[in-house]
């Protein structure tokens, strides 16, 4: 493949790329005009309603006379409080993330019968099939685990006996069998990670049917395979806080959508981890960690309110940081006062940060969190509520749990499968229809010119910007 990218020389794609530039720009004030609903999102910001769900809720504002008006985030999980489901497992010590898979894909509670006959299932579920890790994980590896796993889940579809049978039921198993064996991969891709790009030693245990999900991704990325019970706990709260948002989030309604045209589960489910793997969604956590890797090279006194302010601006301005303009783990669609995700993570992180000598780390966060609204009022001119979202902490988490980069994103990943995986079988359910929204045409019309009236440098944009007001 290098070896063709290498024959097309940069001139002649930049060439082309300057014909596809131009003659692909749309004016601003068109989406203005014709009321586009850009990103799926009303003027006010709140999400055009797309569909209905029994699965989850995310709230972040109430409409008080047409006006929105914040209030602290809440996600709720088949109409219980997320928040509640941590509290419980803490006060009883106990692992949830598997109770939060039975909720979801299910709706109810389970009992401890049904949770232990779910966990063993799960347990079960894990091993991949027969030469997968040698055929599909060892060869070709990927510098990205995301994309790795997408193309393994894909390669899953010629493993099973039906993969195109959409009946709920089928759906189901495979979506069990995903959630389960998608941490598996996810391991196999770092590990094969490691040994051809790192340079490092590769390892693969065996599978333990006897621990939790948590607890067997920890064996699976350690060399050791050890791991105490809180550092298991304390991923298991990570798990619980990732499982599902809603149908509105990117890589949810990307599940959703390509569920709606009556594709096969490996596929659907491959779409929502392409979308999750974007660093305006999943990827935001290892944006965290790079900006905060930033501001301590570049602000050695970063206690300092002011010049970290001063930071946080060049930041702002592009000046900064990777150049986005974007101080990442900052700011959401939905919650406004709070992210209901990152107060839970706050606390874990201030706890375990004085444990593991990262009380700067969380200090540096803090104050991006506490900075960052004000900064952003005086630039837009309104008091635009702004909150740390689930991002901002998760990082410095996973820092504490020795989990490396390059699974912060895949991590985030494994536990939304179980929300990927209710809401497609939900859209499978009771929708029926195919998503398919609209786009306006802007180009103008403009007739066919035969090969021999063509310039050599024919500008195929002469016609096109013609305002539409003149047409």
């Amino acid at each position: 493949m290098s070896g063709i990218i290498d024959r097309i020389s940069k001139e002649a794609i930049n060439n082309l790329f300057e014909e596809q530039r131009k003659n692909n720009y749309i004016n601003p004030d068109y989406y203005r005009r014709f009321d586009v609903k850009r990103g799926l999102r009303n003027a006010d910001s709140t999400g055009v309603l797309a569909g209905l769900t029994r699965i989850c809720s995310v709230e972040g504002y109430y409409i008080d006379d047409g006006e929105r008006v914040p209030k602290d985030g809440k996600l709720i999980y088949r109409g219980i409080n997320m928040t509640e489901i941590v509290e419980s497992c803490e006060k009883e010590n106990r692992f949830g993330y598997e109770e939060v898979i039975y909720l979801l894909l299910f709706g109810v509670l389970p009992t401890e019968r049904q949770l232990n006959l779910f966990k063993q299932i799960l347990a079960e579920c894990r091993e991949l099939p027969e030469d997968f890790v040698e055929d599909m994980i060892m060869k070709v590896p990927s510098k990205n685990i995301m994309n790795k796993v997408a193309r393994c889940v894909l390669a899953l579809y010629s493993y099973d006996e039906d993969p195109d049978n959409i009946d709920p039921a089928n759906v189901l198993r495979q979506c069990i069998q995903l959630i389960a064996q998608i941490p598996t991969i996810m391991a196999g891709a770092y590990q094969v990670k490691r040994r051809i790009f790192d340079k490092k030693s590769m390892y693969f245990h065996q599978n333990n049917p006897n621990l939790g999900f948590a607890e067997s991704i920890l064996r699976s990325i350690r060399a050791d395979k050890q791991f105490t019970d809180e550092e298991a706990k304390l991923l298991d709260i990570c798990l619980i806080l990732h499982a599902d948002h809603g149908g509105g989030n990117n890589s949810t309604f990307t599940t959703r959508c390509i569920t709606s045209s009556g594709t096969d589960t490996y596929s659907a489910i491959a779409a929502g981890i392409g979308a999750l793997k974007g660093p305006k969604h999943g990827g935001a956590n290892i944006h965290v960690s790079e900006m905060t890797d930033d501001i301590k090279a570049n602000v050695p006194d970063f206690t300092n309110e002011e010049k970290l302010k001063s930071y946080l601006n060049k930041i702002l301005d592009k000046q900064a940081g990777d150049r986005s303009g974007l101080i990442y783990g900052m700011g959401h669609a939905v919650y406004t006062l709070s992210d209901p995700r990152a107060k839970i993570l706050k606390r874990y992180a201030e706890k375990y940060s004085k444990i593991y000598g990262k009380e700067e780390d969380f200090e540096l966060l803090s104050m991006i969190e506490k900075l960052t609204p004000g900064l952003l009022a005086e630039r837009r001119g309104v008091n635009k509520k702004v909150c740390a979202n689930v991002d901002l902490y998760s990082g410095l988490i996973y820092d504490m749990l020795g989990i490396p980069r390059d699974l912060f994103t895949p991590l985030f990943m494994s536990a939304r499968v179980a929300g990927w995986s209710a809401h497609r079988i939900e859209e499978i359910t009771s929708n029926g229809k195919i998503v398919r929204p609209a786009y306006k045409n802007v180009t103008i019309p403009r007739p066919y010119v035969p090969m021999s009236e063509r310039a050599e440098n024919f500008d195929m944009a002469q016609n096109e910007y013609i305002s539409i007001e003149e047409r």
